[in-house]
């Protein structure tokens, strides 16, 4: 196997109704080019449990979600590894905002408080879970708890299921 990381491809599209954005992808999600791919990592079992999805997809499957209205980016594609691994300068939010500027989606949700306050320019200590104060030039934003098993002390689903609850109520 080469050392080199490859970064995970942007899934989007206009007009999603949901994308997910990470801080960047973890080792082996860039080893295996799929979002969320490492066995201890919680996002395809909560996205299911929450009610986002209607059955549990695999790692593999991330490409299949676009046709659900759900697209996948993450703030660093050049960076892997857990997220305080990850190189300060490989983080590009400028480039981020273009991408929504341009696809247009019609929530966000951050899958942890770091890529949020990255984001968002506070710290992770400053950045609550779940919806976020509307901004009119934005998509509707969550924030949701890292899915990560690095994570599983600060773990809960409601935030998930919040985002779920007004996905459906957006007719989507």
């Amino acid at each position: 196997m080469s050392n080199t990381i490859h970064r995970l491809p942007d899934q989007l599209r206009p007009d999603l109704r949901l994308v997910f954005v990470g801080t960047a992808a973890s080792t082996r999600s860039a080893e295996l080019g799929h979002y969320y791919a490492h066995p201890g990592n919680r996002f395809w079992r909560a996205i299911h449990e929450a009610g986002i999805t209607p059955r549990r997809y695999q790692p593999g499957e991330f490409a299949e979600l676009i046709a659900l209205g759900i697209g996948f980016t993450d703030l660093s594609k050049t960076g892997a590894g857990m997220d305080h691994q990850i190189a300060a300068e490989t983080i590009d939010v400028p480039g981020f905002r273009a991408k929504i500027e341009k696809y247009r989606p019609r929530t966000i949700a951050f899958t942890s408080k770091k890529a949020a306050s990255l984001f968002y320019g506070r710290p992770s200590a400053a950045i609550a879970l779940g919806r976020q104060a509307r901004d009119a030039n934005w998509p509707e934003i969550f924030v949701l708890p890292s899915p990560s098993g690095a994570a599983s002390g600060s773990w809960t689903l409601e935030p998930w299921r919040e985002l779920a609850k007004w996905i459906a109520a957006q007719g989507g």
